[in-house]
């Protein structure tokens, strides 16, 4: 089995830095960190004062990364121009995205051109993992706009020759089909409920017009194992995973063809796992909340950026040799999920694994309330196929223990019906349960092993 092309980029990124090839990964990341922190303290108002006290010669080893402060979420949308380390009209792109909550302000991330060129060679290498010249790729992601992920990978299919139509995220089932039946696509990127979604309408309204990719690349948003089995079987393809986010870049870790966790763009960024409660490293294997640290940002670096995500770094090395580190799926988010009795927790990305195992089901919204002083898991249900059966997908719901715990001792109802749900149709809005209870009940800490199971 072939190593994951991101391999031979990070080689080329270490002979750019004078480094010869097999150079320790590890020794790069901290001269691009060191130089980071005294251009971040140099340049940005914010990481001027966050950072007034650190040296960056004294980060000795990637352990002391531990000293340095972390940048959360919550700074950026207090602050825009105070992380800004150029002018005005040397940004390229800039992305408002909405935080979680109604009232929070928006969070505002700005790239420069050499930002937006660094993710396209991200791009085009993690896409060469499973695709070449001969590939017919549709992206069913934003793309409207210069330099949204949709345009940045149209560049990066570009260099590797391959035709590419940029559809948007889908809206439509029926128009969304039709694309890829006309372009006779042999690979599809694009949102996970949506591709779901898309591979349970074609046989029950396009029999006879079968879709046959070869590959599938899920992206922006939680990858339920549900939803891999599902398109793998309705399309006879094989599904990879990408991992990625706004404040990234767009680009953060892609599986490679072994499929045993995502590789870390690491050439760019610095990641870490850290216990979400006392911010303490932690070590390979063990799950918590994923940071990272921009090593190239020249628009707008980000310094321990905290991301909210579950995850852990997986130990040892992938089957296809490759020395760069792997991230597990993630898990979800860990701010997002919303608190049951007992200190427990239930998120969205439970209720998938749940769920989208079912063959009539295309998507579904979650909401939390309180009636009668006890919890009720409202759940909408839009099916695409067959009849709908609220007592069977009831059963599904409760085969998470903690639900089924509850439910049977009278603290949770359940209310699931079939219904119009959301669908949503954005690469940056996150599918979530809404809770609709007192504030202080909500936004529990999201339930995770301390290690893999």
């Amino acid at each position: 089995m072939p190593r994951t092309p991101l391999d031979g980029w990070m080689a080329r990124r270490l002979r750019a830095h004078g480094l010869p090839p097999g150079t320790d990964t590890g020794l790069y990341q901290l001269a691009r960190l060191r130089e980071t922190l005294d251009y971040a303290r140099s340049r940005s108002r914010f990481y001027r004062d966050r950072l007034a006290q650190i040296d960056s010669a004294s980060i000795r080893s990637l352990d002391d990364v531990a000293r340095l402060p972390f940048t959360f979420p919550e700074d950026l949308a207090a602050g825009f121009h105070e992380f800004l380390c150029v002018s005005p009209r040397e940004v390229e792109r800039i992305v408002t995205l909405a935080t979680s909550g109604t009232t929070a302000p928006p969070k505002r991330i700005a790239f420069a051109s050499e930002d937006q060129e660094r993710t396209v060679d991200f791009f085009h290498h993690g896409m060469s993992t499973f695709t070449d010249r001969t590939d017919r790729v549709v992206v069913f992601m934003p793309g409207a706009a210069e330099g949204s992920v949709g345009d940045l990978l149209r560049r990066a299919l570009a260099r590797l020759g391959c035709a590419a139509v940029v559809s948007g995220p889908v809206s439509d089932y029926g128009r969304a089909f039709e694309t890829l039946r006309r372009s006779e696509a042999t690979c599809v990127v694009g949102i996970p409920c949506q591709l779901l979604a898309l591979s349970r309408y074609a046989p029950s309204r396009a029999p006879g017009k079968p879709v046959r990719p070869r590959s599938v690349l899920l992206s922006s948003d939680y990858v339920s194992p549900a939803v891999v089995r599902a398109l793998e079987a309705a399309w006879g393809c094989t599904v990879y995973g990408h991992y990625g986010m706004t404040e990234m870049g767009l680009g953060g870790a892609v599986e490679c063809r072994e499929r045993q966790g995502y590789h870390l763009r690491e050439a760019d960024l610095l990641f870490e796992v850290v216990d979400g409660a006392s911010g303490r490293p932690l070590p390979d294997g063990e799950y918590g909340e994923v940071v990272f640290s921009t090593l190239t940002r020249r628009a707008m670096p980000l310094i321990r950026y905290r991301t909210g995500d579950a995850s852990r770094i997986l130990p040892g090395t992938c089957s296809c040799g490759s020395p760069l580190r792997r991230l597990d799926r993630v898990r979800g988010r860990m701010r997002e999920a919303v608190g049951l009795e007992g200190g427990l927790s239930l998120s969205m990305a439970d209720l998938d694994d749940a769920l989208l195992d079912d063959p009539g089901v295309s998507t579904f919204s979650a909401a939390m309330e309180r009636r009668g002083g006890r919890d009720r898991l409202r759940l909408r249900v839009r099916t695409i196929r067959g009849p709908a059966d609220p007592r069977r997908w009831a059963a599904r719901v409760r085969a998470i223990p903690v639900v089924d715990d509850l439910v049977r001792r009278g603290r949770l109802e359940l209310d699931i019906l079939p219904g119009a749900a959301a669908f949503p149709t954005t690469g940056t809005a996150k599918r979530r349960i809404a809770d609709r209870r007192d504030p202080a009940r909500s936004a529990k800490p999201l339930d995770i092993p301390r290690s893999g199971r």
